[in-house]
C-alpha cells in the first residue's frame, strides 16, 4: 500500500472524480458527450471513444491535484494508456491524483427490495491487476430500493464480505451501497443501513481499513459519527441522478462527506466544444463540487 496515496486521501481537502461508467452506462455517457450510438459498430469501438473521453479529461489542466484526490477508473481504462503511460501511473505520476478501479459486474435482479451485486468470478485475478498497475483502491456497488431489513443486510454483508479480500490483496475497498434517491422509505433504509454497516465495522481487524461511498443522506450529517471508526479512511457521497446544483447543495450540508460524482462532473462536456471551452466548463464544475466538498 503507498503510504502518500493513504495520507492523501485520509487527510487532504478535495473529491474524487468517478470516471467509471462500465459497459451498461458507458452508451448514455457517450451520449450525454454528444456521441450518438449510430456512431460506432461495436463494444471496441465504444470504448476507443470513451477511452479518448476520459483522456481529454484527465489531460485537462482543470482536472488537477488542488480540487480531485483520487478517480476511479473502468477495467478497461486501467489496461490502457495516456502518453504510452498506464492510466493509472498518469494519474498519480502526472497528475498526484490517488486511481481507484470498480471491480463489480453489475447489479443482479431485484429481490428483498435490494439489487445486490453480480458475483465477480474472476475476482482474483482482476485484484493482482491492480496491484500490478499500482492501482490504489477499488469500487463495488449495489442499490437499496426499499427499506427491507433482510435485503440491506444482504447488501452489507456481502460488500464487506468482498472488501475483506480486496484489502487482504493490498488494496482499499470503497464499498457502495447506494440507496436510490428516488426510494419512498430512503430515510428508514438510510437507518437500517448505519445500523448494518457499523456491524460490519466493529468485526473487522484492528489495521483493516475501508472506504464508505453512500447516498447523500436525507438527515444532514447522518452519517458523521462513522467518520469518526478508526477503520474508515473517508466516507464520499455519490450524485445518484442529482443534477450538479442539486447535489452540490444537499452535499455542502454535510459536514466532512465529500463528493465522489460521475454524471454530475461530467454535465456541460461534449465532444464538439472546443478544447479552451470544454476546460472552462469542466474547471466550472470541479471547483463548484470541490467548495461542496470541503464545508
Amino acid at each position: 500500500m503507498n503510504e502518500k496515496q493513504m495520507s492523501r486521501m485520509h487527510t487532504e481537502s478535495g473529491f474524487i472524480a468517478a470516471l467509471d461508467q462500465s459497459g451498461g452506462s458507458t452508451p448514455k455517457a457517450l451520449l450525454q458527450y454528444g456521441i450518438q450510438e449510430n456512431s460506432y459498430s461495436n463494444d471496441k469501438a465504444m470504448f476507443d471513444l470513451v477511452h479518448e473521453m476520459r483522456t481529454r479529461i484527465i489531460k485537462s489542466p482543470a482536472f488537477n491535484s488542488k480540487y480531485i484526490l483520487g478517480a476511479i477508473l473502468f477495467e478497461d481504462t486501467m489496461h490502457r494508456t495516456i502518453d504510452d503511460k498506464y492510466t493509472a501511473d498518469y494519474l498519480w505520476e502526472e497528475k498526484n491524483i490517488v486511481p481507484f478501479l470498480k471491480v463489480d459486474k453489475g447489479l443482479a435482479e431485484i429481490e428483498n427490495g435490494v439489487e445486490l451485486m453480480k458475483p465477480i468470478n474472476n475476482l482474483k485475478n482482476i485484484l493482482n491487476e491492480a496491484v500490478e498497475k499500482n492501482v490504489f483502491g477499488t469500487k463495488m456497488r449495489s442499490v437499496i430500493k426499499e427499506a427491507n431489513p433482510r435485503g440491506i443486510k444482504m447488501v452489507v454483508d456481502q460488500q464487506f464480505e468482498i472488501a475483506r479480500q480486496i484489502f487482504n490483496t493490498g488494496l482499499i475497498p470503497i464499498i457502495e451501497p447506494e440507496v436510490d434517491i428516488y426510494s419512498v422509505d430512503k430515510e428508514e433504509s438510510e437507518k437500517l443501513l448505519k445500523l448494518e454497516i457499523s456491524k460490519q465495522l466493529s468485526r473487522l481487524g484492528n489495521e483493516t481499513k475501508v472506504m464508505l461511498k453512500l447516498s447523500i443522506p436525507t438527515k444532514d450529517d447522518f452519517y458523521s459519527d462513522l467518520m469518526d471508526d478508526p477503520h474508515v479512511v473517508r466516507i464520499l457521497a455519490l450524485s445518484g441522478g442529482y443534477s450538479q446544483i442539486e447535489a452540490n447543495k444537499k452535499l455542502a450540508r454535510n459536514h466532512r462527506l465529500i463528493a465522489s460524482f460521475s454524471r454530475a462532473l461530467l454535465q456541460g462536456l461534449t465532444v464538439h466544444q472546443t478544447q479552451e471551452e470544454f476546460n472552462e466548463v469542466l474547471s466550472s464544475s470541479i471547483k463548484k463540487i470541490y467548495e461542496a466538498s470541503i464545508k
